[in-house]
């Protein structure tokens, strides 16, 4: 098994869900906010779902060309591949933060404020709590998608072995070398973390819903 591919994929999609979760969230609190723009900024950040791979990569990199953060160069690095990592997981670290946001009945933000309860306190003690659901499946969905994506990591890094040679590149590599039984195994290893993901994902929406049959004013 090529651990160094797993190991670099494990630790691109570790980053790529600690600096989107954030991101977000904030970004999902000002849509539910938004009236007649929504439709629009919802659709430019769903763009990523729709757009081919290679439509993605190739705008990475004439962006990207030329350019260097501290130094590093942006394309052909690590550092590259995690900012296209950002970009295309955009919609799977929005969407679901957004829905769950949306599903908090706004009597109780109204009885917060009512209270005294600052915009802050109203955010931090009870959108957040409320909402960890849709919290924890961006997570998931966010981290087994970078695992899995291919076409724009493959057109911004290469196949760097240790930079940018993650475990999907490397099960092309290997298909590419006929080495089905090490292409087998890294798909099976891709296979399990994104069962897990969307187990995860789907177990904390369902739980979700069976709640709301239980109890609608919940």
């Amino acid at each position: 098994m090529d651990t160094d591919a797993i190991f670099l994929s494990l630790k691109l999609a570790f980053l790529t869900v600690t600096l989107m979760l954030p991101f977000g969230i904030w970004v999902a609190y000002k849509l539910i906010r938004l009236n007649r723009s929504k439709p629009w900024v919802e659709a430019l950040l769903a763009l990523p779902l729709v757009l081919p791979p290679t439509v993605l990569g190739y705008y990475f990199l004439v962006v990207f060309s030329g350019k260097t953060i501290f130094g590093i160069p942006m394309v052909f690095s690590f550092t590259g591949i995690l900012i296209a990592s950002l970009f295309v997981n955009i919609p799977f670290a929005i969407q679901p933060i957004q829905r769950a946001f949306e599903s908090i009945n706004p009597d109780i933000r109204e009885a917060a404020q009512v209270s005294g309860l600052s915009k802050w306190q109203i955010f931090r003690l009870i959108d957040l709590p409320l909402s960890w659901r849709g919290i924890t499946g961006a997570a998931a969905l966010t981290f087994a998608h970078t695992l899995g994506e291919f076409g724009v990591i493959l057109m911004v890094g290469g196949a760097i072995p240790g930079e940018t040679k993650t475990a999907s590149i490397a099960i092309y590599d290997k298909v590419q070398a006929f080495d089905t039984a090490g292409a087998g195994t890294l798909s099976l290893f891709l296979l399990g973390i994104s069962l897990v993901a969307i187990v995860i994902s789907y177990g904390v929406f369902g739980r979700t819903s069976t709640s709301r049959k239980i109890n609608p004013h919940a």
